[in-house]
């Protein structure tokens, strides 16, 4: 089985593009950034790209390739400034498209709700199934505030509601609703990469008639009797007017998204419209539930 040569660089975000287009130009067949610090990175705001502040680009090149003149290639652009600190390896070839495939796993949530990856059979087919592949939008159930999320879905009575999804990402909530006894949702996402996963989402789990997908500017202003936002702490605090217009009197509303040290802003910001229960933490992350005043 033949071999590759990997090439690991860690270097600063300001200096990733450049680095990334250095490799390919030198004839690597493939360049990955990853964390080099575990620093998360969340949905971005509208044309961002977000990077970590220290990556490791990883450039794959063929095991026949001279690592020594392809350093001296790399450090020729990069006079006067300090070449970043690398380390090359030799990588047994694999079937990288089963390795990604084997990182997914059904998970639950609930006593009746599964996530599953469309290659895997669901553990049980009699229960609520969602089936999600991983994409481009964000959100499949293994983040902390996305479980939080559907963990609390699951426990409700959503039988004949309207439910809400803002920053529905790959629609995973709305979705999740829908298959648990809501009778319609609406998909809210300024991305229109997110707009396109949730519509394939749903199309994929026969739940498309019975929702719509709106951009925040398209949005009418309905009211729904559940209101589900997993996005972050200070967009959630520009948004609480706008969640009040658009849920009724005792309608529930659900905000993820946030952190242990946000939860005393975000109450009371809120305030004025919506009385919460105790706050759900997992992994520091915040799920807050209430009710429309």
């Amino acid at each position: 089985m033949p071999s590759w040569i990997q090439l690991q660089l860690e270097v600063n975000a300001d200096h990733v593009e450049r680095l990334s287009n250095q490799l390919s130009e030198a004839g690597a067949v493939a360049v990955t950034l990853l964390d080099a610090t575990d620093q998360p990175l969340f949905e971005p705001p509208p044309g961002e790209t977000p990077l970590w502040s220290r990556t490791r680009v990883s450039a794959l090149f063929p095991m026949a390739a001279d690592p020594d003149a392809l350093l001296q290639e790399l450090k020729q652009s990069w006079t006067p400034d300090s070449f970043p600190s690398h380390h090359w390896e030799i990588l047994a070839d694999q079937n990288w498209e089963r390795v990604w495939m084997d990182r997914f796993k059904p998970l639950r949530f609930g006593s009746q709700l599964w996530v599953c990856p469309s290659w895997l059979p669901p553990p049980e087919p009699e229960a609520v199934n969602l089936f999600l592949d991983p994409g481009l939008a964000f959100g499949t159930g293994t983040h902390p505030t996305t479980a939080l999320c559907l963990e609390w879905l699951a426990n409700a009575n959503l039988n004949q509601a309207l439910i809400i999804d803002y920053g529905c990402g790959s629609g995973i909530l709305a979705i999740a609703a829908l298959k648990l006894g809501a009778t319609a949702a609406v998909a809210v996402d300024h991305d229109p990469q997110a707009l396109l996963a949730t519509r394939e989402n749903a199309a994929r789990n026969g739940v498309i008639s019975q929702l719509q997908v709106s951009s925040p500017s398209e949005l009418t202003e309905i009211k729904a009797g559940f209101l589900v936002a997993n996005i972050l702490a200070e967009p959630l605090l520009k948004l609480a007017p706008l969640f009040a217009r658009l849920t009724y009197p005792n309608a529930y509303l659900v905000l993820s998204g946030i952190t242990s040290d946000q939860i005393q802003q975000i109450l009371q910001t809120y305030h004025d419209w919506f009385t919460f229960g105790t706050p759900i933490i997992k992994e520091n992350w915040v799920l807050l539930a209430g009710h429309r005043r």
